[in-house]
């Protein structure tokens, strides 16, 4: 069975508890069960990680990416949580690993501060879901799926 890998970076451990007038009341493990509740709907696996740490996900990116060339996985959904604006090394890691990555972010970033308004991650991703709280992360599976024709 085709996988997908869905990443969650830093203070996304914190989701029910951090800003639930922005992020909402639902956990990273309610968030979990959704993405994999999607992925038996669709007939993948679907496999969690969350990292505070930016190479625990460049590691995971770069695995995903030997994955998708042996026809294991299909890609990733991730979430870089506030890496997405900072980290040129997260943008080199999809390219050079040649992952087809779907950007996820619960909130719409381009109507909060504006620093949170560019993403290094948008120039190499395959996709972007933005605003729609968790259903975003279904859109995500459900779109890497549909890109991948499986």
């Amino acid at each position: 069975m085709p996988k997908v890998i869905v990443l969650n970076g830093p203070n996304l451990n914190l989701l029910g508890q951090r800003e639930p007038a922005v992020y909402g009341s639902t956990t990273l493990a309610d968030v979990e069960a959704l993405c994999r509740k999607t992925g038996e709907r669709l007939g993948v696996e679907v496999e969690c990680l969350q990292s505070n740490h930016e190479g625990v996900l460049i590691d995971a990116i770069h695995e995903a990416g030997r994955g998708v060339k042996a026809g294991t996985v299909l890609g990733v959904v991730f979430n870089a949580g506030a890496y997405t604006h900072t980290s040129v090394a997260l943008h080199d890691a999809i390219k050079g690993a040649e992952v087809p990555v779907i950007e996820i972010h619960i909130s719409n970033v381009h109507a909060r501060e504006a620093f949170r308004h560019h993403s290094f991650i948008s120039p190499a991703a395959a996709g972007i879901v933005v605003g729609f709280g968790v259903e975003g992360y279904v859109l995500a599976i459900e779109g890497l799926v549909r890109r991948s024709g499986k």
